[in-house]
């Protein structure tokens, strides 16, 4: 096996996919953000810890990484570099979710963080910018990434030239230069990062992974000793701290300097340490790394039968084989393995299917582009001396023709010329522009007079169709309800004078199913007007809502953040409404087990978050004639001025929706 050709790029994958630099002693880190964020230091210091929660918790818990994302917007609402950092975040939350959300939200981030000059706006963007080429590896490949890594993410922090941050793109950078196999490149890169790393953040993760990322450059180099050297000062940095996820990476470091200098036997203990550490700090993709070293040390061993069980069960975790370059190595391996093994069929089996993803994936020349990208890099500072020499040439000309009297006055009659030219375009496009101004402001007016009679229209409707609910309820409950409890009596007053219970036993049946039916008449009328909401608010009904539907095989987290009690009972009722209708969509539709129900409030904005485990459902679904509850539900958020975003895959359902609080 060449393990250049498949742990190179997995290596590389889990560098991006996990890029997010948290303390070596990571649980003081923790338990500190969460003090600042249960603390009374004032919303900046609060949103800060929030969005660092949010983030070391995006990769092992999905929803407390989103109730701390959505507690940060919230106290960072009112302040402008607050938002902009939320963009960010929300982009980290989604990057191993949902791509194409996070690059948007990455591109939001950048033009808002621009706004700012500091050295924390522009490390921000540069990591922004580095993510958004992440998440845009997939489709546009690596060159794009490295192009936006050399002309946007170092720019930035290239001016603070000891900052840490510059270490860390530099290790970043030179991990890529280690997937395309250049080994001489990105050991320039690492020692830059190295240097910068070891005067100014001597105990940082940061220096931690820049030993880590320059040893595992070696190793793919067969240079071990050197490889070991690096890994000893590594060793130094994470000793300390036995409970930190970094040691991972750690005994992954040892893994390969074991296999470099052919020691696989010793390999095998390091491979299980690091496994420990892997899976408990839920790092699947490394944990998968791990067994495909265990298989390499297996398959040289001669101990094939393990060695193919292992890369079996590498197919059937799916986390190495998103990537279709490494699914493509891997049915590489099971087909001369199998050829090993004497099973012929088999082996012919997977080299068809490698031969099919090989011939579906286009080749490109990677290699040449980075090197004409980093040329490119290295060489900016000579193109801008060589434009700052032209610019004073051309000043030095200028100021010589500007001696002939002659080209002078003929410069400046046709400087009058064109000066007349533009001024009568400009008159003539701002003629242009008015005109376009005033159809502009026709079509908006009437734009909005049909938004108007439209809300108009939707808030008579949910008018009616709550008057005729109560009234339905009214009757059902006082009227039919009544008249039903009354036989109820009499008959049981009845039944006592004259029926024998030893004998008459289907009277006594037959009572029992009146009971019930008065029992259901009652719930029907609740459901129609809830008389939690009409007496103790939005609240209470909404609590008695969850519990209504909490069963056996179903959780439901139920939250409230600053909900305020004079909130007009017509909004109350229209909320109480929406909420009623996605937790039955979650319930009955989605078949989910475990349901996050998030309401809070901030002035005049009204927050609620619902997140499901389900099936969920399929995009054309939500703009469906035949879907009623969400053209219902749409209805009401409208009256309400709100807006709805919905999220759906095979994982679940998210919707988010802002209201606008208001009396009439």
């Amino acid at each position: 096996m060449k393990p250049l050709l498949i742990v190179v790029s997995i290596l590389l994958s889990l560098i991006l996919r996990s890029q997010q630099i948290i303390p070596l002693n990571e649980k003081p880190y923790l338990d500190s953000l969460k003090n600042v964020a249960n603390g009374k230091t004032g919303n900046e210091p609060r949103a800060n810890a929030y969005y660092l929660l949010s983030n070391y918790y995006r990769n092992t818990d999905s929803i407390v990484s989103k109730k701390y994302l959505m507690a940060g917007k919230i106290l960072g609402k009112n302040n402008s570099f607050l938002t902009a950092k939320y963009s960010y975040y929300e982009g980290q939350y989604y990057l191993d979710k949902n791509k194409e959300k996070a690059g948007s939200s990455y591109q939001q981030s950048i033009k808002a963080l621009s706004k700012f000059n500091t050295e924390e706006s522009h490390f921000l963007q540069s990591l922004a910018w580095y993510n958004y080429g992440v998440s845009q590896k997939n489709k546009q490949g690596y060159p794009f990434l490295v192009k936006i890594i050399l002309e946007k993410s170092i720019p930035l922090v290239k001016k603070y030239e000891n900052s840490r941050n510059l270490g860390f793109l530099y290790t970043q950078f030179g991990i890529i230069l280690t997937y395309n196999a250049e080994f001489e490149k990105a050991q320039q890169y690492n020692e830059k990062a190295i240097a910068i790393l070891e005067k100014n953040a001597t105990n940082s993760s940061e220096l931690f992974f820049a030993y880590f990322n320059m040893a595992s450059n070696f190793c793919y180099q067969k240079k071990g000793d050197e490889a070991k050297k690096l890994m000893d000062k590594a060793e130094k940095l994470i000793k300390p701290y036995p409970e930190s996820s970094a040691n991972a990476f750690y005994y992954y470091g040892r893994t390969l300097y074991f296999i470099t200098k052919q020691m696989n036997v010793e390999a095998l203990p390091m491979i299980e340490k690091g496994l420990v550490y892997a899976n408990a700090s839920r790092q699947n993709l490394l944990a998968q790394m791990f067994y495909l070293n265990k298989y390499d040390i297996l398959r040289k061993l001669k101990k094939y039968p393990e060695a193919k069980s292992i890369l079996e069960n590498i197919l059937v975790e799916k986390t190495l084989i998103i990537d279709a370059n490494n699914r493509k190595a891997i049915y590489k391996q099971l087909a001369s393995l199998n050829e090993e093994m004497g099973n012929p069929s088999q082996a012919l089996n997977w080299e068809r299917k490698y031969s099919a993803l090989n011939d579906s994936l286009q080749t490109e020349n990677v290699k040449l582009e980075i090197n004409q990208l980093e040329t490119k890099f290295n060489t900016l500072e000579k193109e801008r001396k060589i434009i700052a020499l032209n610019a004073e040439k051309k000043q030095k000309e200028f100021e010589v023709s500007k001696k002939n009297s002659y080209l002078w006055g003929l410069s400046l009659i046709l400087l009058l010329i064109v000066s007349l030219l533009i001024f009568l375009m400009l008159i003539y496009r701002k003629n242009r522009k008015l005109s376009e101004q005033k159809e502009i402001n026709f079509q908006q007016k009437i734009k909005d007079s049909k938004q108007r009679e439209e809300l108009t229209l939707t808030k008579a409707i949910l008018e009616s169709e709550e008057r005729e609910r109560e009234r339905i309820a009214r009757d059902l409950h006082d009227g039919l309800g009544g008249m039903l409890a009354g036989v109820k009596i009499n008959f049981s007053v009845w039944s006592s004078n004259h029926v024998d219970a030893s004998k008459d036993k289907d009277f006594n049946k037959i009572l029992g199913q009146l009971d019930r039916s008065v029992s259901e008449l009652r719930h029907v009328a609740r459901n129609l007007m809830p008389e939690s909401l009409l007496t103790f608010g939005l609240e209470t009904a909404l609590n008695d809502l969850c519990e209504f539907y909490i069963r056996k095989d179903l959780d439901i987290n139920f939250q409230l953040l600053n909900i305020e009690k004079n909130i007009p009972l017509a909004v109350q009722l229209n909320i109480y409404r929406i909420i009623q209708e996605l937790m039955a969509n979650a319930v009955k539709h989605a078949q989910a087990t475990n349901i996050l129900l998030q309401c809070s409030q901030s002035g005049d904005q009204f927050f609620i978050t619902i997140e499901d485990n389900g099936k969920g459902f399929e995009k054309d679904v939500e703009n469906s004639t035949k879907s009623m509850g969400l053209r219902n539900l749409k209805n009401r958020v409208q009256y309400l001025k709100g807006k709805m975003e919905i999220s759906s895959d095979s994982q679940g359902t998210t919707i988010n929706i802002e209201l606008t609080i208001h009396g009439e």
